[in-house]
């Protein structure tokens, strides 16, 4: 399984990942509370301002502090080396 760092020490499966968003638009500002009204919502941005809203395979969110680009560039970075990079 390859993980990537999402901020804050938290980690994600690379391979679960469906997408990810920028949170500025109503649909994924009404995805995020959809996912909070159901209980699928993580929100590891541990109080900062959400950047990216991660979409996972098994309907779960995740909103992270770091931005998109940076997190495709981890995710670039992890199927180029194989494994998880330190932040």
């Amino acid at each position: 399984m390859k993980l990537i760092g999402i901020g804050f020490g938290n980690l994600v499966s690379a391979e679960r990942i469906i997408s990810i968003v920028s949170p500025e638009s109503a649909p994924i500002k009404r995805m995020i509370q959809d996912a909070r009204e159901r209980g699928l919502l993580i929100d590891a941005s541990f109080g900062r301002s959400t950047r990216a809203v991660i979409t996972m395979d098994s309907g779960n969110v995740v909103l992270s502090a770091l931005t998109p680009e940076t997190l495709a560039a981890r995710c670039a970075d992890i199927s180029e080396e194989g494994g998880y990079k330190d932040e």
